[in-house]
């Protein structure tokens, strides 16, 4: 008898177990629960907040969703310019977003109108600002040509409001990307109630230099945003609701995990923007996929085939000399200049003027060669890592009116290069670089092109004397154009004249790709790569903007490669 109870009770303690284990796993598995720890999340007493219903990335204004994939990079046909700057290598793009215009004057007036009114040029701390930003209108003007009606009226003038901004070089492309950039979030946060309603309409009163809003501060530390003003920077209950922002630690300020909150604005990388030209998505067969087409669109020819359309021009261009758009009434591609946004066709992609009517300048530096040796995913040449500079208070450090950096181009032009408000920007250095693999230095546009072999010159040691006779590193024989200010602040212009200058190629140069009204029709394929000083502006280069996604490669409901279930 003894034998069986001690066997029942040892079966009623393998079935407590097995029951405990059971509501343990029942428990730890509750709805909104982590499946890490079993802790609640989003709880309204408090704990770890997370949007667990966050679905996809809000599809940025004016842009289009490019999704990533494969293509050949490079011309694979003659290059009649004899450049052999673009050898076909196959790269793979994530997906992103693009412009689905290029950026117009009526958009780049709108970004002027907003530094003229938060950075009034007429006090003395900001008034290389907006003359920094203003883009150069004299580009228009040529000894032996009359176009003082674009010189006075193609930025302004709202006949000209939907063409492409033009005259604006890399750098001030690049600060209209950051401003974009803190004005879209802006606009995202006050409409989800995080920040004041109609705050950001209030330029130059309550919204100015000081209390102007960044994306990156807020992110770091919202309570500096708008200068620290709680009136205008609100929390919202975790439940949903906002409350006021004074109260318990059940609000909070929205951040990364909330899903709200966009990635950058910035120029598209070369890659990016040859993959999204090219527009291989509309056509699927074996040559087109090895990188045969020659345009955006299907066909060998700049004309469309179309019944309804047949012989009209697909892209402003070039025809031929003095040719700029064909015999007005006929055989016309409607444009002498450049041309309004979305008057031709788009692409596959849905992309407008990924040829033709202005070229656009892209993130990379540019050299001869693309390194696919090195890298064939995302590639880019031209990384700068900095990180956010920490204060002896262990708080970020804020721009202020006094601390604004300045770049004084070689066409003496002064740039500011950030905003009150921002956080300062400083080199990464060996905390960040120390044993990685992947990257040792901030700067990063020379890598695997500055070595001994590559290099004219090279950084020699002291007991070494080098071929440039000092202490210098170039992997280029540029010519090197310097600007200094003298005793009395003005500004002294020193041209370089050299007669030992071989190239223009320096880190200063950037790429810009597609063909222009100013061009014939060799460069409206997508593989053409052109250079040009990242201060310097023309007539015929413009730019749109790009944005990476986050999440997954395409937004359809069934990924490729999960079964349905």
């Amino acid at each position: 008898m003894k034998i069986k109870k001690i066997m029942a009770l040892k079966v009623l303690l393998v079935l407590a177990l097995a029951l405990g284990f059971t509501g343990c796993s029942k428990k730890g598995s509750t709805k909104g629960g982590s499946t890490a720890t079993g802790w609640k999340i989003n709880d309204k007493k408090g704990g770890f907040q997370f949007n667990d219903k966050f679905k996809q990335q809000e599809t940025p204004p004016g842009m289009i969703s490019i999704e990533g994939g494969t293509f050949t990079m490079g011309k694979v046909q003659d290059d009649v310019m004899h450049d052999w700057n673009n050898s076909p290598n196959q790269q793979h793009v994530q997906s992103f977003f693009m412009d689905e215009t290029e950026v117009t004057n009526k958009m780049y007036s709108e970004y002027l109108f907003w530094v003229k009114t938060v950075f009034p040029p007429t006090e003395e701390n900001y008034k290389h600002i907006y003359n920094g930003a203003i883009p150069d209108t004299l580009v228009w003007r040529n000894r032996l040509g009359y176009n003082e009606t674009m010189t006075n009226n193609y930025l302004r003038h709202p006949a000209y409001a939907d063409y492409p901004v033009v005259g604006v070089n890399w750098i001030q492309a690049v600060e209209f990307s950051k401003w974009r950039t803190d004005r879209v979030n802006e606009n995202i946060l006050e409409r989800e109630g995080y920040l004041k309603k109609d705050n950001k309409i209030k330029l130059g009163t309550d919204v100015s230099a000081e209390n102007s809003f960044s994306t990156e501060t807020y992110i770091n530390t919202p309570s500096k945003a708008f200068g620290g003003n709680e009136e205008v920077v609100l929390k919202k209950e975790m439940g949903g609701g906002r409350r006021p922002a004074a109260d318990t630690a059940k609000n909070v300020y929205a951040q990364r995990s909330s899903g709200l909150i966009l990635p950058e604005y910035r120029l598209p990388t070369e890659a990016e923007w040859e993959y999204a030209a090219t527009a291989l998505v509309g056509n699927r067969e074996y040559n087109i996929y090895k990188g045969q087409k020659k345009y955006p669109w299907s066909g060998q020819y700049t004309r469309s085939s179309k019944r309804q359309y047949r012989g009209d021009q697909l892209a402003n261009f070039k025809q031929g000399k003095g040719d700029y758009g064909g015999i007005a009434g006929w055989s016309d591609d409607g444009a002498d200049i450049t041309n309004k946004v979305k008057a031709y066709a788009p692409n596959d992609f849905g992309l407008y003027d990924m040829a033709g009517n202005v070229a656009e300048w892209v993130q990379d530096v540019y050299r001869p060669m693309v390194d696919d040796e090195a890298n064939d995913f995302n590639y880019f040449r031209g990384n700068v890592y900095t990180k956010n500079k920490i204060g002896e208070d262990g708080v970020v450090e804020l721009v202020t009116s006094d601390n604004i950096t300045y770049d004084t181009t070689s066409t003496g032009k002064i740039l500011a290069r950030n905003f009150p408000g921002q956080i300062v920007q400083v080199p990464v250095d060996e905390n960040e670089t120390y044993l990685r693999t992947q990257f040792s230095t901030s700067d990063n546009i020379n890598y695997r092109d500055g070595d001994r072999q590559s290099t004219r010159f090279y950084k020699f040691n002291d007991s070494e004397e080098g071929e440039s006779g000092g202490d210098e590193k170039r992997m280029y024989e540029a010519p090197k154009h310097s600007i200094t200010a003298d005793s009395l602040g003005k500004m002294v212009k020193k041209f370089d004249k050299s007669d030992k200058r071989t190239t223009l190629v320096d880190d200063n140069v950037r790429v810009y790709k597609g063909g222009s009204w100013r061009d014939r029709a060799y460069w409206l394929d997508p593989a053409s790569r052109r250079f040009f000083p990242q201060d310097m502006a023309t007539d015929y280069i413009g730019f749109r903007c790009a944005m990476s996604k986050v999440g997954p490669k395409s937004n359809k409901k069934t990924p490729r490669g999960n079964p349905k279930k």
